[in-house]
């Protein structure tokens, strides 16, 4: 199985409080690698795939942050037109809803991170389809 811990984190829709938490990140050596931001007119989700999620959620719950864990999928996307369809295809032919998706890159390679609505049916039809799956360890290096 890949999935991949992703940390959502609740902040107030205001100035300072994102470097607020990347401070907190930083002064704990934790690093991100990948950043998904979502605002309302009063609070914000940042959802992030960090190298320590364990630590993080730890770290950030001890600050009263208010925050949660969820299993999202790391897939390498193809490097040519059509590659995020490929996958859209894939997951559709399979009724799985894609609910949102952002991207990272590793080592020059596009990396999806996408929460879907079934993941054990998301990741079979992925490895079916010739997807590359990526690991928590292979993010996290």
């Amino acid at each position: 199985m890949k999935m991949v811990k992703q940390i959502s984190v609740f902040l107030q829709n205001r100035p300072g409080t994102l470097a607020e938490l990347t401070k907190i990140l930083l002064d704990n050596d934790i690093n991100m690698r990948a950043l998904t931001v979502a605002d309302t007119a009063d609070y914000g989700i940042i959802r992030i795939i960090v190298d320590d999620p364990n630590k993080t959620l730890k770290i950030l719950k001890s600050q009263d942050y208010l925050v949660s864990e969820t299993d999202v999928i790391a897939v390498e996307a193809f490097d040519k037109p059509g590659g995020l369809y490929e996958i859209a295809t894939t997951l559709g032919e399979r009724n799985v809803n894609i609910e949102y998706l952002y991207t990272t890159l590793k080592q020059g390679k596009a990396i999806m991170i996408i929460r879907v609505s079934d993941i054990e049916t998301a990741l079979e039809a992925l490895r079916n389809g010739g997807f590359r799956l990526v690991s928590e360890e292979e993010l996290y290096e």
